[in-house]
């Protein structure tokens, strides 16, 4: 559970615990080009660039706002109900400066906030997948914007900010219990009933479920998904805030639990469509990894196997969800980190054992239907709270100034109309020498 330690005694700085936190940080920061890389592969070729933009453009404009009010959100004593953070305690960080402890953590209080804003970014470039193809960026920038302030950091809050000492924090970790290591309700059922919600006021691309929509490069995906599993360890087992033992058993969990998700959705491939494909693999690895974000701290190794395989096999199925009810989620945010983060969560409740880090007892370990319950209240909050006030941003920001493209630039690509590059020269190189500067450039989209 990333949070603040109890403030027992007055602690100092640990050298061992700040250098996993720093190593962690970068960790998870790699995650961000490794998510651009995993959906760039996964879009057409006219639509690469723009699909890595967002994820970049989230990078930026997030640590900005987490900077500056984010963080205080977050993390500021509660302000009522457990609900927000104080916007001012924290706001520009400047209070962080001082290389000393402040009493309740082996770190430097500056490095966790960091630590925690890279956990935003890859949240909020997590709900881009879901718009592919048919997005302006300047539009996206509004909204993830606003989202930050709105959607992630309150709900950051409830889940992450340990009450301790005279602090007061958010109200689903400390007044109903709810077990969340390293995000599974904040970032990954955040992200995905936020992308569900955004797929829904844009719209569907042109050409769903009637055209051929498949990856262009599937190198790329791969690659990304290397990329994201290698970063999935900072951003897990760097929760433990600590270079310890619970960091050594969340280690192991996420490894076991991606390799569990890639077999389980290649089963599935095998026998529903008789061929295991790479795109598959990459899909299963990251619903393994995603299952096993809330449960890392509190499942056995063969617990760690079971959510890994679980979530796998419910992710590979539900990914078939949008053509059935007809709504249009590019790269299936929904089918993967929606419903992955909702196995993980619940599965804390069947699943746990008070021998892990977190000391809980599941159903399946005698601990009864309490924590279960806990789970589902936890998981279903935020799920109807990130839903729909992502909706209202989207539908906001649509009415301000136009989210999706004009239908004739996405048939002709989004990447030349908005950003005014592409993302392969695949022209003739015959004559090149000679051949003078493109004097007129392609008419730009306000993006």
């Amino acid at each position: 559970m990333v949070s603040l330690p109890v403030a027992t005694a007055a602690l100092v700085i640990d050298s061992g615990d700040t250098a996993w936190l720093l190593t962690s940080s970068a960790l998870v920061l790699l995650m961000a080009p490794g998510l651009a890389l995993f959906y760039g592969g996964m879009v057409r070729s006219k639509s690469v660039l723009n699909m890595m933009m967002m994820t970049f453009g989230s990078l930026a404009v997030i640590a900005v706002l987490w900077t500056v009010v984010g963080y205080s959100l977050a993390f500021g004593d509660d302000v009522g109900l457990g609900l927000v953070g104080d916007p001012m305690q924290y706001a520009g960080l400047g209070q962080l400066l001082d290389p000393g402890s402040d009493g309740s953590s082996t770190y430097p209080l500056i490095l966790f906030a960091m630590f925690q804003g890279l956990f935003c970014v890859i949240t909020g470039a997590l709900v881009s997948g879901a718009i592919a193809d048919r997005a302006r960026f300047g539009a996206w920038m509004v909204f993830v914007s606003a989202w930050t302030l709105l959607v992630y950091a309150p709900v950051a809050h409830w889940v992450f900010d340990v009450s301790s000492g005279d602090h007061v924090g958010g109200w689903l970790v400390n007044r109903l219990g709810l077990v969340d290591f390293a995000g599974g309700t904040a970032v990954e059922i955040n992200s995905g009933a936020s992308a569900l919600a955004l797929a829904l006021v844009l719209g569907r691309r042109v050409g769903f479920g009637k055209e051929p929509m498949r990856p262009h490069n599937l190198t790329l995906v791969m690659l990304g998904a290397g990329l994201l599993w290698f970063g999935w360890f900072g951003f897990n087992a760097g929760s433990a805030l600590a270079a310890d033992h619970r960091a050594a058993v969340v280690f192991a969990a996420t490894l076991l639990a991606g390799a569990a998700g890639t077999l389980g959705w290649l089963v599935v491939e095998r026998f529903r469509d008789g061929h295991a494909t790479s795109l598959g693999a990459a899909s299963g690895l990251v619903a393994g990894l995603v299952a096993i974000t809330p449960s890392c701290g509190s499942v056995s190794p063969v617990g760690a196997i079971v959510m890994g395989a679980a979530a796998g096999v419910a992710c590979a199925y539900a990914v078939g969800l949008k053509y059935r009810l007809g709504y249009d989620d590019s790269l299936d945010v929904v089918g993967v980190h929606l419903v992955g983060g909702l196995v993980g969560t619940f599965g804390v409740g069947l699943l746990a054992t008070a021998a892990a880090p977190t000391g809980v007892d599941g159903l399946f370990h005698g601990g009864g239907l309490g924590q279960l319950g806990r789970q589902l209240v936890g998981g279903g909050a935020v799920l109807v709270y990130a839903f729909v006030v992502s909706g209202m941003i989207g539908w906001v920001v649509d009415k301000m100034m136009g989210f999706r493209i004009d239908e004739e630039h996405e048939v002709s690509g989004i990447d030349l109309v908005v950003h005014a590059e592409t993302a392969y020269d695949l022209h003739a190189t015959a004559g090149a020498r000679s051949a003078g500067p493109l004097l007129t450039p392609p008419r730009r989209e306000d993006s």
